[in-house]
């Protein structure tokens, strides 16, 4: 058929039509040559798009070819992505079956993190508290710090702690009232878990007791000798002592409070319990009011026939409770009023983070001391401060303001559990004992030793050699292995001015409660 066509007269005419005015007219050739070639371009394009197919249809007497025509769209081709496949968690067992035949911590323990994965986001932001590390530290920050001020805080320590080789070892002097050594210890074994090589050489000087000693004032003048650095708990604006997470984020075996991972969770649900609104409009305190006069004080606020200050004022027998199964101390089911009172004891304590996480306003009683994260809580915002020197017309105040501004006050406790649910949750601990220690180990200028006393401890030989309440909250915050996550990134130190506006901000804040506190009570006294 082709042959046909392209052999017969009518090819030959339509050829000759097609050239001979372009021969015999070139002033008109540019016009007909766009078009011949738009013609041809756009007869290519079409034929890029079409299939041509052949398909036979039987008939009674012959066959017949039949044109069929099918447009078929072509896109990019991009080859499926591989998912990766996730990586394997090292994990570290409790091995105490080796432990009883050697007597000896493992020698098998990871010494180096695992290799970070590069497509992993950065890690996030520390906490703005974690910048008093740099404070803290400042007083060696221009001589470092020697072996004779580590030796000189010895005076007053329960232990000294050594790490060596990603290894870890402990030498006592006195041990400390309960278990707080016992679990201030484990938590640096399970930091050392979590970051394995991670944790620098070093030595420092531990004491477990609640109030500070290293005086800032013995420090002072031409012929001052340089402070020892001496690790604790807490402390306050005129000692140098080096705050410490305390031990009862591993658990508090003797009054039956669980690890912090777990309690945080349960104190979370328990704030779902009862909406703010629907708590008792009330303030309330349980705890031991003999362990100050300050709490002692605190009692005198308490409802009574002659008067009713707004505060429900519970002494805590902890003797009775251990034999009545603590029915009475389950902290996540103390979520039910409105506002909830926070007083120092002999000196801070680690009722504070309990109270925090309640969803109501959380009254503080003027502090004197400060232990890690409080320094980065900032009054009516996180918390409604309390006059230490009249607190009974103080909590009452405070008490009639939140009734009467419900919204304001609901802000102000979900702020405070919402700090410590999300800048105090157990991965921001350990990293904050991770920057604490690296930047003290920085400072160091001797090189670290284990000395002759001294005892290897691990998971091992700390877990396994214990029974009750004390092992079931070891192996509950037991670290199963390193993680794959980096610690948080460190924020820089404040600079003076910065520093000198965060704590007027904080005073101006305390000094406007007062006026309030004041034209409160002047009203009242020109009412009656």
């Amino acid at each position: 058929m082709r042959e046909q066509w392209y052999g017969s007269g009518v090819y030959r005419h339509f050829k000759e039509m097609m050239w001979r005015p372009l021969m015999k007219a070139p002033a008109r050739s540019s016009a007909f040559f766009s078009f011949f070639f738009l013609l041809l371009f756009f007869g290519g394009f079409i034929s890029t798009r079409l299939i041509d197919t052949t398909t036979t249809i039987a008939g009674d007497s012959a066959q017949k070819s039949v044109l069929t025509t099918k447009t078929t769209h072509i896109y990019p081709h991009k080859p499926d992505e591989i998912p990766k496949k996730p990586r394997k968690k090292i994990e570290i067992p409790l091995n105490c079956t080796a432990l009883n035949l050697t007597r000896t911590c493992p020698s098998n323990y990871p010494t180096t993190s695992p290799p970070e994965d590069p497509d992993r986001p950065s890690p996030p932001q520390c906490p703005d508290y974690f910048r008093w590390i740099h404070e803290d530290l400042r007083p060696w920050k221009a001589t470092g710090i020697t072996r004779r001020m580590v030796e000189s805080a010895k005076t007053t320590a329960n232990f000294r702690l050594v790490v060596l080789n990603g290894r870890v070892y402990m030498e006592r002097y006195r041990k400390s009232f309960q278990t707080r050594d016992t679990f201030t210890l484990w938590g640096v074994i399970q930091l050392l878990r979590r970051y394995p090589g991670k944790i620098p050489d070093l030595e420092l000087m531990f004491d477990c007791v609640d109030w500070p000693v290293i005086k800032s004032e013995d420090y002072r003048g031409p012929n001052a000798t340089d402070p020892p650095p001496l690790f604790r708990y807490c402390g306050d604006d005129a000692t140098l002592d080096i705050v410490f997470p305390d031990w009862s984020f591993w658990g508090w075996s003797e009054i039956n409070i669980k690890p912090w991972e777990s309690l945080l969770k349960d104190l979370k649900e328990g704030n779902k319990r009862t909406r703010w609104i629907d708590r008792e409009p009330y303030a309330y305190w349980k705890g031991n009011p003999l362990v100050a006069a300050t709490r002692l004080d605190l009692l005198k606020c308490n409802v009574s026939e002659k008067q009713d200050w707004n505060a429900r004022v519970y002494g805590q027998d902890w003797i009775r409770e251990s034999q009545q199964g603590y029915k009475q101390s389950d902290l996540a089911s103390q979520c039910i009023h409105r506002f909830k009172i926070y007083i120092e004891g002999s000196a801070w304590s680690v009722s504070e983070k309990y109270i925090l996480a309640c969803d109501s306003v959380t009254l503080i009683v003027k502090p004197h001391y400060y232990d890690f994260f409080t320094r980065g809580l900032l009054p009516v915002h996180h918390y409604w401060p309390i006059r230490e020197d009249d607190k009974c017309r103080s909590i009452k105040f405070a008490v009639d303001w939140g009734n009467s501004h419900k919204q304001k006050a609901q802000v102000i406790g979900k702020a405070a559990s919402d700090f410590i649910q999300e800048d105090l949750k157990m991965d921001y601990v350990y990293d904050y004992m991770f920057h604490l220690l690296n930047e003290y180990a920085k400072l160091l200028r001797f090189k670290p030793r284990v000395p002759r006393k001294a005892i290897e401890i691990c998971s091992e030989k700390m877990a396994c050699t214990v029974e009750g309440l004390e092992k079931k909250f070891m192996m509950e915050s037991l670290v199963k292995g390193p993680t794959d996550t980096s610690p948080c990134a460190m924020p820089p130190p404040y600079d003076p001015p910065a520093l000198h506006a965060f704590r007027r901000r904080k005073e101006n804040s305390i000094k406007q409660v007062e006026i309030w506190e004041k034209k409160y009570w002047d009203s009242q006294s020109k009412q009656s």
